[in-house]
């Protein structure tokens, strides 16, 4: 019988996280302050992250050694099985080879937890009593939670209005952790505070929460503030993904021809295919291709402009030049929320600025339809962000059928879709929208982008 699963033992976790920084085609551009314009400095950061965060954050190191007592929380969960999706393959009728790493197995039901839990250390490590975040799906906000109660740290959770009254059931899982959950906008914050004004009925965004948690943390002396994609740290905690699917794949004997993930934030695409972008770069996988895939409603890569902007909503983050719709986009609620982002990962932003990598949008329903396609054959049902992933997958694996070629495809399976049952509800029942890409919108949000030059 063929082999389905590909499964490591806890000696094979790996001790160190890859840190792509050390091997990027072009400097990675400075990290600006909005109100000198200069790069920012550790001092800058200094009020919401911990001092070994912000070297990491900096830091040219390629390997950087996992602490013990975050591999001994890992070992919770890690390493994930890597599937090969006989049945999948078999009902599209495909000749090529499809694989799946499946993150879904950690406490949270997601790839979230690998810099949560590594986040949640070091600041224990310096003293910090309580974290403040944002969540979108929540899966961030489940995730984060889950590792303060491991490191004894509270945690308060922002969590996006529109998410916050989709899935109930995640709220109720972090507050099962421990965590404080509120939805944002709030009236806790000014920046929620001013949103309302304008909006009472906001559904908000994670630009939105992004500015409360960020304000919160910054006031407090006790308080740091965590963030679960985007910044180079979180990507780099995320390479454990990639580092065990290559050997993974090694025991199944093949090579990847296609890697996909799904992309909002950027950091569980990361996190799997970086380690293998590592060969790319250095010319050993050159015709490696690789593909992020993200909704049609919040199109930051394929539609964005490749500029500096804030990370936030308020504006009280530093920076950072990414491909961005602008932070006071509002994305329609569709159900990925973990994908409703005006901007995106400095660090895949410039690797798709320099065609590394490559980008497709995708649409709700036919992403929806790929879920189906997926449980039906392989049996686990996918959180909405993961189909996104999914969806080009199949249509890479038809494509290979239409040319007869032996294409081997992995993607990571970055989260179960237990709590998003009323959107495959929604789906099934055919409500479910296609939300056309917001033109005239965006144009407006990008009207007001800082004028900064690089």
């Amino acid at each position: 019988m063929p082999q389905t699963k590909f499964v490591l033992d806890e000696k094979d976790l790996p001790s160190r996280w890859y840190n792509i920084a050390a091997d990027l085609p072009v400097p990675l551009p400075p990290v600006i302050h909005p109100g000198t314009l200069q790069p920012i400095g550790p001092s800058d950061l200094a009020p919401l992250f911990p001092m070994e965060i912000i070297k990491q954050e900096v830091s040219q190191e390629r390997w950087i050694e996992i602490p013990e007592p975050i591999r001994d929380v890992y070992r919770l969960w890690r390493p994930t099985p890597l599937y090969r999706a006989h049945r999948l393959e078999k009902a599209l009728d495909t000749p090529a080879r499809i694989y799946y790493k499946w993150e879904g197995v950690s406490p949270a039901g997601s790839h979230k937890p690998n810099t949560a839990v590594a986040q949640a250390y070091y600041n224990q490590q310096e003293g910090v009593r309580r974290l403040t975040t944002e969540t979108g799906a929540g899966q961030w906000g489940s995730a984060l939670s889950f590792a303060c109660q491991q490191f004894g740290l509270e945690c308060k959770v922002y969590m996006v209005r529109v998410s916050y009254d989709q899935k109930p059931y995640r709220r109720i899982m972090m507050e099962a952790w421990g965590g404080k959950v509120v939805a944002s906008p709030s009236m806790e914050t000014a920046a929620g505070r001013a949103v309302l004004a304008r909006d009472p009925e906001s559904p908000g965004s994670l630009g939105m929460a992004i500015s409360e948690a960020v304000e919160e943390a910054a006031q407090r002396e006790d308080t740091k503030y965590s963030l679960g994609s985007v910044l180079n740290h979180v990507l780099m905690h995320q390479t454990v993904i990639g580092l065990e699917a290559q050997q993974q794949l090694e025991l199944a004997g093949d090579r990847p021809d296609v890697l996909v993930g799904c992309i909002g934030g950027g950091s569980n695409f990361s996190g799997f295919t970086f380690p293998f972008l590592q060969q790319k770069l250095a010319g050993k996988a050159k015709n490696l291709r690789v593909i992020a895939v993200e909704p049609q409603a919040c199109p930051s890569l394929t539609k964005g402009e490749y500029v500096y902007d804030f990370g936030d909503t308020a504006q009280m983050t530093p920076l950072v030049k990414m491909y961005t719709l602008g932070h006071g986009f509002i994305p329609a609620p569709i159900h990925a929320g973990g994908l409703r982002y005006h901007g995106m990962a400095p660090l895949v932003c410039l690797l798709y600025d320099q065609k590394v990598i490559e980008a497709v949008a995708v649409h709700q329903n036919p992403t929806f339809e790929a879920a189906l396609t997926f449980a039906r054959a392989e049996g686990f049902l996918p959180a909405p962000e993961a189909a996104h992933a999914i969806r080009v997958v199949i249509d890479e694996a038809l494509r290979a059928r239409a040319a007869g070629q032996r294409t081997v495809i992995a993607f990571n399976y970055c989260g179960h879709g237990h709590f998003d049952l009323s959107a495959y509800e929604r789906y099934m029942t055919g409500k479910l929208e296609d939300y056309e890409y917001p033109a005239e919108k965006v144009r407006e949000a990008l009207a007001g982008l800082p004028q900064v030059k690089g």
